[in-house]
């Protein structure tokens, strides 16, 4: 019989895509930043054009910018962070209902990135809550690694390396935890 044991609490990210940069970045950190803290990490905001997917909902040009939490959280409160990241994408709606800004959370660990996800897929885990986790990528040879299933944006190396400075960062934090 194996041992049970609990996971250390976890690195917090968000891919953040953007229809207004200017004009909504400032108000969608204010409320991610009001809903998990402060904010330790930021990646510069880069054109998206890895895929035409979101073009219809929010228009084009799309910007993307990651960002990571300085409080580490509880790897099983993804599903509760995805619920509050939707709230949070609600209050910032086009006219016409299409949201102007796309969040999706996901749990770094020194391992993997997992990404939160209302659709299922078969690689896709049930976390609860009506929400699924997405495994992104997995750390092997000094550097996250991509899946057949990766998004193309988190397949990107500059996308990689910020994730790399963010490990590194949440490793000093888990040397400073007791």
């Amino acid at each position: 019989m194996g041992v049970v044991t609990f996971p250390p609490p976890s690195k917090l990210v968000m891919g953040l895509l953007l229809s207004e940069p200017e004009e909504i970045e400032s108000f969608v950190i204010q409320k991610l930043e009001a809903s998990f803290g402060p904010m330790d990490h930021t990646s510069d905001i880069s054109r998206f054009d890895k895929t035409d997917y979101y073009t219809r909902e929010m228009g084009q040009p799309l910007y993307r910018l990651f960002v990571s939490f300085r409080d580490l959280v509880s790897t099983g409160s993804l599903p509760e962070i995805k619920h509050a990241t939707n709230e949070i994408e609600n209050q910032f709606l086009h006219a016409r209902g299409g949201r102007r800004a796309n969040i999706d959370p996901g749990i770094l660990t020194l391992q993997n990135l997992v990404l939160a996800t209302t659709k299922n897929y078969t690689h896709r885990l049930y976390l609860g809550n009506g929400i699924y986790g997405d495994l992104t990528l997995i750390f092997q040879k000094g550097t996250y690694q991509p899946l057949p299933w990766t998004y193309p944006d988190y397949r990107d190396e500059t996308t990689r390396r910020f994730l790399f400075e963010v490990r590194e960062i949440y490793k000093n934090q888990l040397r400073e935890t007791p």
